[in-house]
């Protein structure tokens, strides 16, 4: 009993004490060690460029999300370039790719206003706030982050505009749910795209020291498509001057790189490991997106870059002529499963008067032949022979452009060389394509002379036959862009944006399903269901025909 007393009165002793230091003190408040939220984070410059690497991450999502969303290979799929390599039905029939609860219709809206838009507006937001005026070294610093913020704040709703037509622009925050957003104009998104790139233009810098940051350049390229959207072609030609004359650019004549010693040329080089940025000597490269092997935040494993195992053939798969396995997987090849198949279009045609002169059609920059490569089979380091089953020439063995591949260097860390995706940094502008956004510009002016200049460029370094202004057609520039950019532009935008998708895919897809089942209204993508669904304070009207 006299224990339990003493145990009694110690606790009322520190039941005392503690409402006596309760009354005098705040010891019972807890005070974070850090804060990660968005107040607690944005009251620095250091604040701000944390927040900016995280915009950029999302922005490399456009290539590294999971095939699950199909995005980025579908930009190329059932255009006139590129075929899906499956036989699927629903794949190859527009009517059933594009349905408003499609996955890859409802993620890059998703993508769109849940990452890209959110973040970049918080960015300006929080940035404009004169609460948080005294933060920054110099109104120049400032302005600069809100110009990075804007360009990819243009970037997305320039894309939207290409996809879905006019779409809710979204130029803030917001602190409680919305559900009443309604469709601006296609015309009125391309125009608040084309403010946010002048403010950019206006205070990115010329140069960064940091690989993949935006730059001046990048602004005024993507300003000069919009200008173009717009029907704005002397500001079009005007901001691709700022490009083109400043100096800082120049397409690439000589070998450079890491492959210096090695078979190639300076074309081949663009694509190698390790020469898409400047630090390589590549000085035609504009804004590039950063995959790194081994990095934490690098992209590795299964959210890599993925164009070699969408575009490559899933060669694997192939028999040799005795019907026992030809392929194995080799790091030089990597491994793809033929989700993109080129177009006769752009394997043969665009080749046609240029077969052999042409430096993008050469052996460095095209494959069109495979060797078995299984040391087990009778027919190791031989010319795989013509194969005539679908499966084999739609999906396992075809010709395609070399720059989807990688070193064995970025194939052979954790799963990336089963999973085909590779850690090569991904070019997303460079000069060759601000020279053939300004001859667009020039045509659409009626100045084919400087059209045929602008293009005469961009041959001359691919050894290709020049042209005369007569030669310059919208077809023809459509043309010389699959030459120059196939599987860097995401050429069902660039349909779209010059109105041009429904015809050229009547004319050039492989697959009768696609060419047949494409309909007017295909032109846009629907509006995702799951979106108009959510906005029950005002009807978000869906696209015709769906």
């Amino acid at each position: 009993m006299k224990t339990l007393k003493k145990i009694g009165n110690v606790m009322v002793l520190a039941v005392l004490l503690m409402a006596h230091h309760s009354c005098t003190s705040d010891f019972l408040e807890e005070v974070p060690l850090s804060d990660y939220s968005t107040v607690g984070i944005l009251t620095s410059e250091r604040g701000f460029e944390a927040y900016m690497t995280a915009l950029h991450k999302a922005a490399r999502d456009e290539m590294a999300a999971r095939d699950a969303s199909r995005y980025f290979y579908i930009m190329q799929t059932s255009t006139d370039v590129a075929s899906f390599g499956n036989s699927s039905v629903s794949s190859n029939n527009y009517n059933t790719l594009q349905t408003p609860t499609e996955n890859h219709i409802e993620w890059v809206w998703n993508w769109a206003y849940q990452d890209m838009l959110l973040q970049a507006n918080t960015i300006i937001v929080y940035a404009e706030n004169p609460e948080l005026a005294d933060i920054w070294s110099s109104e120049e610093r400032k302005n600069a982050i809100i110009a990075e913020a804007k360009f990819f704040r243009a970037y997305t709703h320039n894309m939207l505009a290409n996809l879905y037509g006019g779409v809710p622009i979204v130029d803030t925050i917001y602190t409680s749910p919305k559900t009443d957003f309604v469709r601006n104009s296609r015309e009125e998104v391309l125009d608040f795209a084309r403010e946010d790139l002048e403010f950019a233009s206006q205070w990115l810098p010329v140069a960064v020291e940091k690989e993949g940051r935006i730059v001046k350049a990048a602004a005024d390229h993507l300003l000069t498509e919009v200008y173009i959207s717009l029907g704005q072609y002397e500001n079009a030609v005007a901001s691709a001057d700022r490009v083109i004359n400043s100096g800082h650019y120049q397409l690439m004549t000589e070998r450079f790189g890491t492959k210096l010693n090695e078979p190639g040329d300076p074309f081949s080089d663009l694509f190698k490991d390790g020469n898409q940025n400047r630090s390589s000597g590549n000085l035609e490269s504009i804004y590039v997106w950063q995959f790194e092997d081994m990095t934490i935040g690098g992209q590795g494993g299964s959210n890599g870059n993925n164009r070699l195992r969408n575009w490559g053939p899933w060669y694997e798969r192939l028999t040799d002529p005795d019907g026992r396995s030809g392929m194995v997987v080799v790091d030089s090849l990597g491994r793809g499963t033929g989700q993109v198949r080129p177009t006769p279009y752009f394997l043969y045609d665009v080749w046609a008067s240029d077969w052999n002169n042409d430096m993008r059609n050469s052996v460095h920059n095209m494959r069109r032949e495979l060797r078995y490569t299984n040391p087990s089979s009778a027919y190791f380091g031989q010319v795989v022979e013509p194969k005539t089953s679908e499966i084999d020439t739609m999906q396992n063995i075809y010709p395609y452009p070399r720059k989807i591949e990688g070193d064995v260097g970025t194939l052979t860390h954790t799963s990336t060389s089963w999973s085909g995706r590779t850690y090569q940094d991904f070019i997303v502008y460079r000069l060759a394509e601000t020279y053939l956004l300004r001859a667009e510009a020039y045509f659409r002016m009626g100045d084919r002379e400087h059209a045929a200049t602008d293009i005469n460029v961009v041959r001359g370094r691919a050894n290709a036959t020049l042209i005369d202004a007569a030669d310059v057609t919208e077809d023809f520039i459509l043309d010389e862009r699959a030459r120059e950019l196939i599987t860097e532009e995401p050429r069902r935008r660039t349909l779209v944006r010059m109105g041009r998708l429904v015809d050229r895919v009547r004319q050039y897809s492989i697959r009768e399903l696609t060419r047949n089942s494409i309909q007017d209204h295909h032109q846009w993508w629907p509006i995702p269901q799951s979106a108009i669904d959510a906005n029950i304070g005002r009807r978000l009207e869906q696209n015709p025909g769906y």
